[in-house]
């Protein structure tokens, strides 16, 4: 059995699928909504490497690498910020953190 372009796009409708119910489901943890974005830049990324490999085409692939610097420095940055918040109000929940309206 071979793979084709159709089994690797699957698992990114998959993976991005996942994320959106993860983010609809659970908009009470900021740790599972962090995890819930990651996963779905881990499935656009899945496409771009999907479609650079059978497009033989390497910009996607270097394309993936911009990507996965933006998501980890987003990552660090809003974990940082968690910890802070963390510190001040001892929580972690979304419907207890109101410091951060306009």
């Amino acid at each position: 059995m071979t793979l084709t372009l159709g089994h690797f796009l699957s698992l990114g409708a998959m993976l991005f699928a996942l994320s959106v119910v993860g983010i609809f489901l659970n908009r009470k943890n900021l740790i599972v909504l962090l995890m819930a974005i990651e996963l779905m830049l881990l499935a656009v990324n899945t496409n771009f490497v999907a479609f650079s490999y059978y497009m033989h085409d390497m910009q996607g692939q270097i394309f993936v690498f911009f990507i996965l610097t933006v998501a980890a420095a987003e990552s660090a940055i809003g974990l940082a910020i968690l910890v802070l918040l963390f510190r001040n109000r001892s929580s972690i929940s979304v419907d207890d953190l109101n410091t951060l309206k306009g």
